[in-house]
C-alpha cells in the first residue's frame, strides 16, 4: 500500500507542478474554449497577480505532495484549487471530470490518511 500512495503521490505531484510550470511558460496548447470560458480567463487575465498566484502554489503544492513528510501540508496547500478545477470542469466543460473527480479523490485520500498531523489544529488549548 505504501507503494501505491507513492505513485499515486508523484502522479499527482508532477501534474501540478507541469500545470503550475505551464502557467508561466505556456508551452501546453490551450483546448478549444467556449465564449464563457473566454469571458473568465478575459477577466482572470485583468488581474495579473492571479494566475502567477495560482501557478506557484501549483508548484509549491506539487513539490510537497510528492514527499511522505511533507504530504499532508500539499494536500492542504492544494486543495482549494483542486476544488476550484472541480467547480470549473462540473461548469464549463464536463469532459474535464474524468480526471478532476479522480485528482480530487486522491487529494481528500491522503488528507485523511494524514488526519493526525490536523488533529492538534482542532484542539481547544
Amino acid at each position: 500500500m505504501k507503494i501505491v500512495k507513492f505513485i499515486f503521490s508523484l502522479l499527482f505531484g508532477l501534474m501540478f507542478i507541469n500545470a503550475g510550470l505551464n502557467k508561466f511558460l505556456n508551452y501546453m496548447p490551450m483546448p478549444e474554449q467556449t465564449p464563457e470560458q473566454m469571458e473568465i480567463f478575459q477577466a482572470m487575465a485583468k488581474l495579473q497577480w492571479i494566475i502567477p498566484l495560482v501557478g506557484l502554489v501549483e508548484i509549491i503544492g506539487g513539490l510537497l505532495f510528492i514527499f511522505p513528510r511533507t504530504r499532508a501540508l500539499g494536500a492542504i496547500v492544494i486543495l482549494p484549487v483542486m476544488v476550484g478545477i472541480v467547480i470549473h470542469n462540473y461548469t464549463f466543460d464536463s469532459s474535464g471530470l474524468a480526471i478532476s473527480v479522480p485528482l480530487l479523490l486522491i487529494n481528500i485520500w491522503m488528507i485523511i490518511d494524514n488526519r493526525r498531523k490536523f488533529m492538534h489544529l482542532l484542539d481547544k488549548n
